[in-house]
C-alpha cells in the first residue's frame, strides 16, 4: 500500500492525514497532561517532587509520541509541521523507530483547523505524485 502521512502536532494534540490509495484518513490523538501537573504524593526515595514531576511528564510524553508513531508505522512518506518543538522531538523519535528516512519535509505552521491540516497535506501528497514510486 502507498501511505503518505501529513502530521500537524504539537505539545498537546497531533492530526494525522492518512493518505493511502483508498482514500484519505484524519486521526486526532490528544494527550492531557501538562509539564506543570501537580502530584499530591511523592514517596519517601522518590527524589524530589520536581524530579518526579518532570519523570512523571517526559514519560508521558513518551507514551504521546509512542502513540502518534503508531500511525506512521507503514508511511512511504512522512510531513511533520506545526508550532513550538515537538516536530523536532518527534523526529528524534521516528529516527530511533527506524522511519527517518521516511520524513519528507518538517516545516513550523502556527494553530491551523484540522481542514487547514487536511488540505495542507492534500497540497503536499497530491492524488498522483512522485510519492507513487514507493
Amino acid at each position: 500500500m502507498n501511505k503518505r502521512v501529513g502530521l500537524w502536532l504539537d505539545s498537546e494534540k497531533a492530526v494525522v492525514v492518512s493518505i493511502t490509495d483508498a482514500g484519505e484518513e484524519i486521526r486526532i490523538i490528544t494527550t492531557s497532561m501538562d509539564h506543570y501537573v501537580r502530584f499530591s504524593r511523592n514517596e519517601p526515595g522518590d527524589g524530589l517532587p520536581e524530579d518526579v514531576r518532570d519523570k512523571r511528564y517526559w514519560n508521558h510524553v513518551g507514551e504521546y509520541y509512542d502513540k502518534v508513531i503508531g500511525h506512521l508505522q507503514d508511511a512511504k512518506a512522512i510531513q511533520l509541521f506545526g508550532p513550538g518543538d515537538a516536530k523536532y522531538e518527534l523526529e528524534k523519535r521516528l529516527g530511533i523507530a527506524g522511519l527517518a528516512e521516511y520524513i519528507v519535509s518538517i516545516d513550523n505552521a502556527g494553530k491551523l483547523t484540522n481542514l487547514q491540516i487536511a488540505n495542507r497535506v492534500r497540497e503536499r501528497f497530491p492524488a498522483r505524485s512522485q510519492y507513487d514510486l514507493f
